[in-house]
């Protein structure tokens, strides 16, 4: 199957996350990345834009009740890129996280402008 983006993660952000995560949660989470890979629409259940936060989109797990979030931002049109993750245990997105995941776009993009 074609994919129409390729997901790379950023530094060990994401992978120190989904190594401490049980083995249903990491099946869940390479089901979600491959859809995102592979679907030209991906679903806003699975791969949401977060209003307010120019280019920071949220990666949505959901595994038994528990909800996992892996922050993401493209880079050159069809590349996705993972930064950090965490379970959500409230309505809220943790302040700290969201700050962490804008540090890590920014990085991200200071590292790569050519």
């Amino acid at each position: 199957m074609e994919k129409k983006r390729k997901v790379i993660a950023y530094k060990n952000h994401f992978l120190d996350f989904y190594e401490n995560q049980t083995e249903s949660v990491q099946k869940k989470i390479e089901w979600t990345l491959n859809l995102i890979q592979i679907t030209q629409k991906v679903p806003e259940k699975y791969f949401k834009h977060l209003e307010g936060i120019k280019g920071l989109y949220e990666i949505r797990v959901e595994v038994a009740g528990n909800i996992y979030r892996i922050f993401s931002f493209f880079d050159k049109g069809n590349l996705v890129v993972l930064g950090n993750a965490f379970q959500k245990k409230t309505q809220k997105t943790p302040k700290q996280e969201l700050i962490m995941a804008i540090k890590i776009m920014e990085e991200y993009q200071n590292e790569n402008k050519n």
